[in-house]
This record gives structure tokens, sequence and C-alpha cells, in this order.
């Protein structure tokens, strides 16, 4: 694992909405830091509600991380593209995030309640 990539439990309760909706809650959420950039917090998939997720075609790399694939979130007001990704064999050292979504705050509120 690169050494400037921090992962850590995010206390506290965090919620995921769009579309005035929760779309996940949990109590087991994970943040991870890289460098300057903000947190990111990542959620357990279980605490999700995958259903309005859509697996896109999309994938990037990330030098540190590994391979990311997206989500397109549904909505009532229309697809929110690449709006959530995971990354799910991410490399050594950051196994801790496999099987958890994170979200594009531009698009989604991700907040601690």
């Amino acid at each position: 694992m690169a050494d400037h990539i921090k992962i850590r439990p995010a206390e506290g309760t965090w919620v995921v909405r769009t579309g005035g909706a929760v779309i996940g809650e949990t109590d087991n959420a994970l943040e991870l830091t890289e460098g300057d950039y903000a947190p990111v917090i990542y959620f357990p998939r279980d605490d999700i509600a995958m259903a309005f997720l859509d697996r896109s075609d999309s994938v990037s790399t990330h030098p540190h991380m590994g391979e990311a694939r997206y989500f397109t979130i549904q909505i009532k007001s229309g697809p929110l593209n690449n709006a959530a990704w995971s990354f799910e064999s991410p490399n050594a050292g950051l196994e801790e995030i496999a099987g958890y979504v994170a979200f594009y705050t531009s698009t989604v509120a991700v907040e601690q309640v």
C-alpha cells in the first residue's frame, strides 16, 4: 500500500442521499484519505440499496489502488451516470475497501448524521 493512503473506520453513522431518498445508511463506513485530497467515505454494499445502482461499462485504473468499477444510480428524474465506484479487487494493503462503494459528492449527498 502506498504510504500516503490511509484507511480507518469512519466514526458515527453515515448516509448517502439522492433524488430525495436515502439509498444507504451505515455505522460501518470506512474513511480513506489519500495525501492532501479530501477524505472519501466508503459504504459497505450490505448497507446500500444496491437495487438503485447499475454497474456501468466504465472502468478506470488508479496507480495505487487498482481498478475501479463504476455504477449509475437510477432515480426518478433520470440516471446519475457513474456516480459511484468500487475497487472490487484493490491492490495489496487496501483489501479493506473491497466490497465497499464510494460516491461522488458532486452528484449525491454523503453526510454524517
